[in-house]
């Protein structure tokens, strides 16, 4: 797994590439727990990852849970087939904010 984190007009942009499993979660939660400490709002780019498993889910849901309680949005943004079949599974599609593109998350 990859990433890369940009910050532009109050939002934080998380962009992930490859798988976020097992192996790679840790470093996706730390990543995305460090966005969310800034009390900014994030969006996490999902359009490069080619597979979530059940430890990436939680790690989105625990930064998604922090935003929340700090009365900032949290949004997903770009998010392939194989990414939201686990995510309409789980039933989280219902859950998180998601966007496709991060224009039309109103990220410029």
């Amino acid at each position: 797994m990859e990433q890369e984190f940009s910050e532009k007009n109050g939002w934080i942009v998380i962009t992930f590439r490859g798988d976020i499993d097992f192996n790679s979660s840790p470093d996706a939660r730390k990543v995305l727990l460090a966005a969310v400490a800034r009390e900014r709002d994030v969006l996490v780019d999902l359009s490069a990852v080619t597979y979530i498993d059940s430890s990436g889910i939680a790690s989105l849901i625990e930064a998604y849970q922090g935003a929340k309680a700090k009365d900032r949005r949290f949004a997903l943004v770009g998010i392939g087939g194989a990414v939201m079949r686990v995510l309409k599974l789980a039933h989280l599609d219902r859950v998180f904010t998601i966007h496709p593109t991060l224009a039309d998350a109103g990220y410029r």
